[in-house]
């Protein structure tokens, strides 16, 4: 069993910045894939970002050049952090890892950018 817990989530104005915060309740190595997801109102669930082991990253094109994800192996947490935020940013945010196969995910934390 894998647990992942977000923080960092608030009410932000739009242009702020936000960091993302998620703790694992393993080794960060042992998990291949990180990844934050967000899922507006309405909407599905969309990656936002993921990190593998060896650090390679990819990015919706959509938050390309203002999100920023990252991993601190020591600390067994990814992190997500979000500059130049729009109305549009506006969601849950969700931290998934992927472990022997499976996903796990966080509780997910909201993010509410205001215009």
């Amino acid at each position: 069993q894998v647990q992942l817990v977000e923080s960092g989530g608030g009410l932000v104005q739009a242009g702020g910045s936000l960091r993302l915060s998620c703790a694992a309740s393993i080794n960060l190595f042992s998990i291949n894939t990180m990844g934050w997801y967000r899922q507006a109102p309405g909407k599905q669930r969309e990656l936002v970002a993921s990190i593998t082991r060896s650090a390679t990253t990819n990015y919706a094109d959509s938050v390309k050049g203002r999100f920023t994800i990252s991993r601190d192996n020591a600390k067994n947490t990814v992190y997500l952090q979000m500059n130049s935020l729009k109305p549009e940013d506006t969601a849950a945010y969700y931290c998934s890892g992927l472990y022997l196969s499976r996903a796990y995910w966080g509780q997910g934390t909201q993010v509410t950018v205001s215009s």
